[in-house]
């Protein structure tokens, strides 16, 4: 068995079609299906059902899927531990982030580009349950988002920076000289929320449980860069945290009047699992960042 026959076969199970497996992995169909042939004959096993229309896993491909992506995982791991070792950073990084992150993430990933061009980023846009999820399947190496309520246990969290909820709006809003907002001083004003299950939302809806009966909510929309721009060019206000405004000179953040009202930007990893050096060089970076340092927390040491 070798890791270039899992990893075709990994590829064809994701997408349950030959041609667009050999496809992203820049080989002929016919090399494709004669790698998986040969990983069907030393397994002794179908790992696909085939017909002229449709392609399946048998019992056995369902079965192999995750072991094989765990294989393939820990073969990465071992790389980068040996390059580790030797102090090249290579090899790739793939980070998950929170929607609300994203303003702060750029300047470091621009700067960890031009400082280490060996590393090859992948950076996965989610929401916080389903990056958590990749993250304990090992498809990511760490996570970037607010502290949830609960953690899995198999997941450590690190407090990267303090912030808060806040009310956005653009800066000709009447509401723009407030210092800080009660849930009652909106009532009067027209309201796009983020959509249920974005971090933000949970937050809002966790602290004031009962607040969106009596709000004059008008749109929910599940992306920020949207409701950003929809905000920034009507006179609707949001509920978003007041990081997502960073380096935004459209947009005024007001703190929600509410003692509870504590939002903890955290980097989130696997509980003793090898941390690639990659890993804790971008996070050094991110740490050290203008977005974060007024807020950083030395956990790196």
């Amino acid at each position: 068995m070798e890791l270039r026959q899992l990893k075709y076969f990994v590829k064809a199970a994701e997408t349950l079609n030959f041609s667009e497996a050999a496809r992203l992995l820049y080989v002929t169909q016919s090399t494709l299906s004669q790698q998986i042939r040969q990983l069907e004959q030393e397994l002794d096993t179908m790992l696909f059902d085939r017909d002229s229309h449709n392609v399946t896993l048998t019992e056995s491909g369902e079965r192999l899927l995750p072991l094989a992506k765990r294989t393939l995982q820990d073969a990465d791991i071992c790389g980068c531990a040996i390059k580790d070792l030797n102090k090249m950073l290579s090899g790739s990084l793939n980070i998950g982030i929170t929607y609300t992150f994203a303003p702060i993430l750029t300047e470091t990933v621009i700067a960890f580009m031009k400082e280490h061009p060996a590393v090859k980023l992948n950076i996965s846009y989610k929401t916080m349950e389903e990056l958590m999820e990749k993250l304990t399947k090992r498809e990511l190496d760490f996570v970037l988002s607010f502290r949830p309520s609960s953690l899995h246990p198999e997941i450590e969290s690190h407090i990267l920076f303090d912030n808060h909820l806040a009310v956005l709006m653009n800066r000709n809003h009447p509401l723009a000289e407030k210092e800080k907002l009660t849930p009652e001083e909106l009532l009067p004003h027209r309201i796009a929320m983020p959509s249920k299950g974005l971090q933000s939302r949970n937050t809002f809806d966790n602290l004031f449980p009962h607040a969106h009966e009596n709000l004059h909510i008008v749109a929910e929309i599940n992306d920020v860069n949207v409701l950003l721009d929809v905000v920034s060019r009507t006179g609707l206000v949001t509920i978003l945290s007041e990081a997502v405004v960073s380096q935004n000179e459209r947009l005024k953040a007001i703190a929600l009047d509410y003692s509870d009202n504590i939002m903890q930007g955290c980097v989130h990893t696997l509980r003793n699992s090898y941390r690639k050096r990659a890993a804790e060089e971008f996070i050094k970076m991110l740490r050290d960042s203008e977005a974060v340092r007024e807020r950083a927390n030395q956990w790196l040491g």
